[in-house]
């Protein structure tokens, strides 16, 4: 451990004291001179907690204390020893300069032994372990493991939830994708920020959550990634690629993400009935509904960084897909007796995009980003669906080309007045222009979209708690061939953390949202799917309103830790898919708006690892829901739960996942989640190669299951859907990496140098 020992001169000791007293500093490596961000600096007095702060991207920390006796600065960073630095009694401000951290003794390549989670700025931010690093052959393998309530990490689907909805997800601060994050190795994770609430930035998008992840600093060289799996009885197959190449201020990244499936055991059976006061029918149907789909995710990325200040990306990305499905169905009908259906859909699309990003920051307390994304996007969308009565036959078809053109503008400030005070600002634009095409009848509506958002973030730290408040403005204009459509709303949010020891957390939250309709869902063109049933969207459909209220405790104790996420929500006006009689045997789907959706639940997180090899990971959820509307109303109560189970020695890793589903109400309809588990077992020979087994949906014959009941009045039904193809799956995978190029290290240099050649993320 090093020492050092900081004497002021006894002169200060008579400087008039002031309110309070500040001791700065540059954390960097003691190996090369390069900052270390994410460093916790905490002062010590008597070996208790007085106060603390964490290095910015830069480096740089700052501590303010109204306590005038000695002290010690203590820095951690998981990877390097401790470093302690003595503070002498008196009143003035104290510049350390640089402070260097030599880098942790390695045994083995492993030098954080647990889970290091600290809490800053109302971000839970997570270094894994070694250890879990070692035992995950995947970046959602890892994710698995990590002790975050309200984050679910599905193996099978290979996807990221935060309380049920999609996550914003940033890699080194760059928006990405979850197809991003799949090509990610977890041996490159540095660490891991995590926040129930989205950003204000982001607030517009629709995303529940935010993570970021932030990777390794890696200097010049390249690196290959290849992985893939494949099921031995059916066609399911999923690849990622990815090569990369650093050389001083540039890297160039290629990936590929292809996915295909063709399941013909596919079955639905269902019960359901049209009701009216002078019309009713009962309808009794047996599908299979075969489907096959395959697609593409093509990127190619070029990242520049001239000096640790600067960054641009251009990134291209295309995504060609195909998806085609067929029903080949039996319906008893109570109205035209038996008959049969058959029905056949497909789409193609293609979505090539450009995204050009600029980041400058101009010194260390001020940043703007730039964003442009340019996208034209293509679909062709045919359905035939086919009833045969005997000796007759009708035929109810759905043939639309849809051609999408889009801009979308972003410019986001950041101004920091000290390390407890940040000030954020930004503004979006997105510009659309779509146009479909239905061929059946050569309606050709074209839709226009101009949507602003503006807003407005500000965060302080007050001793162990964090306050933050954003507040934005979304004004969106749309318009097609029959309306036009204004909104004007506010976006809100505000949360606190209070680190009140180092064991326990207190974190709290509030945001509001609107729920603006979309172009498709207020488009006024009916058409009939059945012989009872007509679709057709609503253009008055009004503007949803969405309050959700969170609070979470924490506890972390050596290696344990819980976590109790609460929530309440509540949507007035809420949108739900409705079923009403039009007259003459017809009945009309559309969305309809209702008067409140309720949600009120907890989720308990609990981890525990590093135990002779083991680990256990579970998340508990309990949730009560409530809809009503005019003259109706119902409530469901679920259950829900999920826990990964691994045993890592040497090479070997034994995992099992398993998915307990939930039921959730929405509107009418009662949906249960996707069941699931995996029992899987790999083995790394070497650092490059992982060879991988997995037996999912173990012991279901039925394979992956979607029960589903609607208690509407009018539409009353249940179904009974489940895929046969996933039962009892056997899974081979194969993974394969490899770092080539020289690994640049460099002497301990001045204060003034800074190292160029160094990874081109430091945000």
């Amino acid at each position: 451990m090093t020492r050092f020992s900081i004497l002021l001169p006894a002169l200060l000791a008579a400087v008039i004291p002031v309110s309070a007293r500040t001791v700065s500093g540059t954390v960097r490596a003691d190996r090369d001179s390069t900052i270390i961000a994410g460093a916790t600096c905490r002062l010590m007095a008597n070996d208790t907690f007085i106060t603390g702060a964490t290095s910015n991207p830069q480096g740089v920390f700052s501590i303010s204390t109204e306590t005038k006796s000695g002290l010690v600065l203590e820095i951690s960073m998981p990877g390097f020893n401790n470093t302690e630095i003595i503070i002498e009694s008196g009143n003035k401000d104290i510049e350390l300069g640089d402070v260097y951290m030599n880098d942790g003794v390695n045994l083995s390549e492993v030098t954080v032994n647990a889970n290091y989670l600290i809490e800053s700025k109302g971000r839970t931010i997570i270094y894994p372990s070694a250890a879990d690093v070692k035992a995950s052959a995947t970046s959602i393998g890892l994710f698995q493991k990590l002790p975050l309530a309200g984050l679910e990490a599905n193996p099978i689907n290979r996807s990221l939830s935060v309380d049920g909805g999609t996550p914003m997800i940033l890699i080194n601060g760059v928006p990405s994708t979850i197809e991003d994050v799949n090509a990610i190795q977890p041996k490159d994770i540095a660490k891991i920020e995590f926040s129930l609430v989205t950003p204000a930035r982001y607030a517009d998008k629709g995303k529940s959550g935010l993570l970021n992840i932030t990777l390794k600093k890696r200097d010049d060289g390249g690196q290959i990634y290849a992985w893939g799996r494949s099921a031995v009885t059916t066609t399911f197959v999923d690849a990622n690629v990815r090569a990369s190449y650093h050389q001083g201020p540039s890297q160039f990244t290629l990936s590929y993400n292809p996915s295909w499936r063709n399941y013909q055991d596919v079955y639905d059976n269902t019960t359901e009935s049209y009701i009216s006061d002078e019309f009713k029918v009962d309808l009794e149907m047996h599908d299979r509904n075969p489907f096959n789909y395959h697609y593409h995710n093509l990127q190619f990325k070029y990242d520049y960084s001239p000096d640790p200040t600067t960054l641009f990306s251009a990134t291209f990305r295309i995504t060609p897909s195909y998806d085609k499905s067929r029903s080949i169905a039996h319906t008893a009908d109570s109205q035209l007796g038996e008959y049969d259906n058959y029905n056949v859909s497909t789409s193609k699309d293609l979505a090539p995009s450009l995204d050009l990003f600029l980041r400058k920051d101009f010194n260390d307390k001020n940043s703007v980003e730039l964003q442009v994304v340019g996208t034209f996007s293509s679909s062709d969308f045919r359905r035939d669906n086919q009833y045969m009565f005997g000796d007759s036959e009708k035929n109810y078809i759905m043939n639309v080309d849809s051609r999408r053109r889009s801009l979308i503008s972003e410019i986001s400030y950041v101004h920091q007045f000290s390390d407890h005070t940040s000030l954020s600002a930004g503004y979006q634009n997105t510009i659309s222009r779509s146009t479909n095409t239905y061929l059946s009848s050569d309606y050709k509506p074209i839709l226009t979209e101009n949507n602003n958002y503006v807003y407005l973030r500000l965060g302080q730290q007050i001793g162990r708690v964090y306050l933050s408040a954003a507040t934005g403005a979304k004004l969106f204009w749309i318009e097609n061939d029959l309306n036009k459509r204004h909104f004007v709303k506010n976006i809100s949010s505000a949360q606190a953390s209070w680190s009140i020891s180092s064991q326990w957390r207190l974190a709290g939250a509030f945001s509001y949202s609107p729920g603006i309709p979309s172009l498709t869902a207020l488009t006024d063109y009916p058409q009939q799917t059945t012989p009872y049933l007509v679709s057709n969207g609503n253009p008055d459909l009004k503007v949803s309103e969405n309050f959700l209220y969170q609070l979470m405790p924490s506890f972390q104790y050596k290696k344990f830790s819980a976590s109790l996420l609460m929530n309440y929500q509540t949507i007035n006006n809420f949108t739900m898919d409705d079923v009403r009689y039009m007259g003459d045997g017809l009945f009309l789907s559309q969305t309809i708006n209702a008067h409140r959706f309720r949600m009120t639940g907890g989720n308990l997180n609990m981890k525990i690892s590093g135990i002779a090899g083991f680990g256990i990971n579970a998340n508990l959820g309990l949730n009560h829901y409530n809809a009503s509307g005019t003259d109706w109303s119902h409530s469901l109560t679920s259950f829900n739960a999920s826990f990964t189970l691994w045993w890592n020695k040497g090479p070997y890793t034994i995992s099992y996942w398993r998915k307990i589903p939930g039921k959730y109400l929405q509107g009418h309809y009662v949906r249960k989640d996707e069941n699931g588990d995996a029992l899987s077992f790999e083995y790394q020979p070497n650092k490059h190669w992982t060879l991988g087994a997995s037996w999912m949906y173990m012991f279901e014959t039925k394979g992956t299951q979607y029960p589903a009941w609607n208690y509407s009045k009018t539409n009353p039904s249940y179904r009974e859907r489940y895929i046969k193809n996933n039962g009892n799956m056997v899974v081979l995978s194969v993974s394969y990496s490899t770092d080539f190029g020289s690994i640049f290290r460099s002497a301990r240099r001045s204060l003034n140098n800074s190292d160029s050649g160094s990874s081109l993320l430091k945000m």
